[in-house]
Formats: C-alpha cells, sequence, structure tokens
C-alpha cells in the first residue's frame, strides 16, 4: 500500500470542540480581568497551540499566558473534556479505515492526556493505535514536533504515512515531516489559508474524506 498510517488531526477533524474550547477562553480570560462574551470571536483559538492563540489574540505577555494556560486547563479537565461532539460518519469512516487495513494514529496539539480521555469518552480510542499530543511543559505543542512524535515512536516511514486535518497547521507539519497530507474543509481552519499550505489531497466533507481515503487503499492494492 502506497499509505499504511493515517494520522489524524482531532479537534476540527474528527470532533467540534467549539463549545468546550470557547468555554475554556472565555474562563481564563475571565480570571485575567478580560471580558469576551462572544464565543465565535474565540474560533481562531482552536488549532493551534494554546500558548501561542493567547499571545497572538488576546496579546497576552509570558506570566499572562502561564496563568492563562492554567485556567484553561483546570476548567477543561472537569468540564470542556466533555462540551464535544463528534462530527457526523466519524465513527463509520474510522471504521471502514480499519478494515481496509490502515493504522490510524492521532496527533493533535491538545495535551495528551485530555485526547485520550475523548477518544474514550466517545468510543473511538479502540480504532486508534497511538495517540500523540502535546506535553505539559510545553516542550512538544507545535504541530510539526507532535506529527514528528507520532512517526518516530511508531517507526512510521514517511512516504507510506498520511496526515489529515483542517488547519494550515496539519498541513505545515505534515510538510515539515515530509509526508503526504489532506485538507478537510469542515473544521475550523482557515480554508483559504490552509490550502495556500499545499496539501497532497483536498476534501469538502466527511463522505468525500472517507470516498478518497478507501480509493486510495483500493488503487494500492490494485497496483500490488
Amino acid at each position: 500500500m502506497r499509505y499504511k498510517n493515517l494520522i489524524f488531526d482531532l479537534d476540527g477533524t474528527l470532533t467540534d470542540p467549539k463549545n468546550g474550547i470557547t468555554g475554556g477562553i472565555q474562563h481564563a480570560l475571565s480570571k485575567l480581568g478580560i471580558g469576551e462574551n462572544d464565543p465565535e470571536r474565540l474560533l481562531p483559538y482552536i488549532g493551534p497551540p494554546l500558548a501561542r492563540s493567547f499571545q497572538d489574540f488576546h496579546g497576552l505577555n509570558d506570566e499572562q499566558v502561564e496563568k492563562a494556560v492554567r485556567f484553561y486547563r483546570e476548567r477543561f479537565a472537569a468540564v470542556g473534556l466533555y462540551e464535544n461532539e463528534v462530527y457526523e460518519g466519524i465513527g463509520d469512516l474510522l471504521r471502514s479505515l480499519t478494515e481496509h487495513g490502515y493504522t490510524l494514529t492521532l496527533a493533535t496539539s491538545k495535551l495528551e492526556q485530555f485526547a485520550v480521555k475523548i477518544l474514550e469518552h466517545f468510543h473511538l480510542a479502540e480504532y486508534f493505535s497511538f495517540v500523540a499530543g502535546s506535553t505539559m511543559d510545553g516542550l512538544r505543542s507545535e504541530k510539526g514536533d507532535v506529527i514528528r512524535h507520532a512517526l518516530q515512536a511508531n517507526r512510521y516511514i514517511p512516504s507510506q504515512t498520511l496526515m489529515i486535518g483542517d488547519t494550515k497547521y496539519d498541513i505545515e507539519g505534515a510538510l515539515e515531516n515530509g509526508i503526504d497530507s489532506v485538507a478537510v474543509g469542515y473544521g475550523y481552519g482557515d480554508w483559504q489559508e490552509t490550502l495556500q499550505t499545499g496539501p497532497t489531497y483536498v476534501c469538502g466533507t466527511v463522505g468525500e474524506l472517507k470516498e478518497l481515503l478507501i480509493r486510495l487503499a483500493a488503487d494500492d492494492t490494485d497496483g500490488i
């Protein structure tokens, strides 16, 4: 098979995390005395590393960022984890991909322990052989670093591995690691910005993603 290993992003690709993330950001900002009543303004926080987002979108300094991240994680661990919805068709997609012989891995900028709990809560963990996420100490937070960890830990061959995500960070992370990618258009990434990073494949819906990946598996099998 050309692609044996599929690496999935989590937020905006498998699940819709809007309520949990925006609620956590509002909580963290409020604890710092910053009011933000419109959750729609916080959607850019979905995808990028959390600390960088607090700097980029609200101009927090290093000390404020450290506190904001701590406040966010406190709420997320208790409440935000479960303010999440699996996109329609994802369970069927993952089941079909494993039946077609793919090995599935998760790579997310979310804390690794949170990602594991989310997969378990929504009964998706059974489809994944490995979960890679960011670390509490912040040493592994950029998407490229998370993808690299997944590749190295599993000794995946880059040419046999495909990254699937909804933001430019997923596509850029794939490029950094020399692997192909699929950009999906149903998440929270800026679509034009994501396309400009040069994904190998593009899908607008979960259904299109399933069709593409199963076709690739069939094409590869036919070529053996």
